[in-house]
C-alpha cells in the first residue's frame, strides 16, 4: 500500500467516524471508520518501514584496487 493509499483511507475513516452521523443498515459506520483509519495508519508505518530500509547507504572500509588494462592487436600485414 502506498502513501496515498494510507492518506486515503485516513481520511475517509475520519470522515465515516467524526463527519457522518447515519446508520446503514445495522452497519457501524463509526467502527467501519476506525477500522479504515488503523488500516491507513498500518499503511503509512508500513510504507516508510519500506521505504526507510531502500534509503540506508551502505559502505566499505576495504580499499579498491585498481588494475592497468592493456589491450595488445597482433595485426597481421596484409598479404
Amino acid at each position: 500500500m502506498g502513501i496515498g493509499t494510507s492518506i486515503f483511507l485516513l481520511a475517509v475513516g475520519a470522515i465515516l467516524t467524526f463527519a457522518l452521523d447515519a446508520s446503514v443498515g445495522g452497519v457501524n459506520l463509526d467502527v467501519v471508520g476506525w477500522i479504515l483509519m488503523a488500516a491507513g495508519l498500518l499503511g503509512l508505518v508500513m510504507t516508510a518501514l519500506v521505504w526507510g530500509r531502500r534509503r540506508q547507504v551502505v559502505t566499505t572500509t576495504e580499499p579498491v584496487e585498481y588494475r592497468r588494462v592493456e589491450e595488445r592487436r597482433d595485426i597481421a600485414p596484409p598479404l
